[in-house]
């Protein structure tokens, strides 16, 4: 039996956590959801995050059949969790708690640091989990990393991305200051936002010898395959593959992408994020 997982999140970042899970489960079919048309949800109210977000849940449920539903979108894990949870009537999982319970694996201090976007920050929701976990957590908004992720410069042997690197070293050297400044001897390095997995060479040779960097995405699909194999679904899941390692897509493996506008950007950018041609995405519409 192959079951059906639904991954949503406000744009095309999420498609790193898709890349994840084709990994871990190599013969499920996906349908990945971008509400293009409403992003960025960190500009909105709680209420509207929680409507626009139990929209797309109720979509990939209902019109999709996904069995299972993982949202890869850090401010919606953050900040409407409990409202799609309320929506639709399957298991759902956020990105954020299986990038905390990462971090309390790999650290042995107990002091963790945290690299997201300003709408992630301010809803402490990293802090939260840590802190529920025994860790002492210090967070950094570092809002200039997703517009040169999505402008290309990704790439450590171009200018640009000497520019990225800059900037990153920058973030770095101010949340160590922070964290000598409180106290705290930080071990582990979460990267709070899914675009962050496409920096993942810069951060890194940046980091502090011994800094353990963890990678949301890969968390949340370890995270998605022990709930499958502790519900004993019959659904086959492979080891995580190795960092830096590009494997074919199984066959079997169904792909299905939709987003509620800039589907011509979706299918451009979407590729690079995916680490392979997205294909054909489709238009949804749902509602204001």
């Amino acid at each position: 039996m192959t079951h059906t997982i639904g991954v949503f999140d406000s744009g095309f970042g999420g498609l790193t956590v898709l890349r994840a899970l084709i990994r871990r489960f190599p013969r499920a079919q996906f349908a990945f959801l971008g509400d293009t048309a409403r992003l960025p949800y960190g500009s909105k109210s709680r209420r509207t995050i929680a409507r626009y977000a139990a929209q797309s849940a109720q979509f990939l449920v209902r019109e999709q059949g996904a069995e299972f539903l993982v949202i890869a979108c850090n401010t919606a894990s953050a900040l409407a969790l409990d409202a799609i949870q309320d929506a639709v009537p399957v298991p759902v999982l956020g990105v954020i708690e299986p990038g905390a319970s990462a971090a309390r694996a790999a650290s042995r201090s107990g002091d963790v640091l945290v690299m997201a976007t300003d709408a992630t920050v301010q809803s402490h929701a990293y802090a939260t989990a840590c802190r529920a976990r025994g860790l002492r957590a210090i967070e950094k908004a570092c809002p200039l990393l997703v517009p040169l992720v999505e402008e290309g410069w990704t790439d450590p042997d171009t200018h640009t991305g000497a520019v990225t690197a800059e900037v990153i070293r920058i973030y770095l050297e101010e949340l160590n200051a922070q964290a000598a400044a409180e106290g705290l001897d930080p071990d582990t390095l979460v990267l709070g936002c899914t675009h962050y997995p496409l920096l993942r060479p810069f951060i890194s040779r940046a980091v502090s010898p011994g800094i353990r960097v963890i990678d949301s995405a890969e968390a949340v699909a370890d995270a998605a395959a022990l709930i499958f194999a502790q519900a004993e679904l019959p659904c086959p899941i492979l080891p995580q593959a190795g960092e830096g390692t590009k494997e074919e897509i199984d066959p079997q493996t169904a792909l299905r992408f939709f987003a509620t506008d800039s589907v011509e950007k979706f299918e451009r950018l979407g590729s690079r994020f995916l680490d392979r041609p997205v294909g054909k995405v489709e238009l949804v519409d749902l509602g204001g």
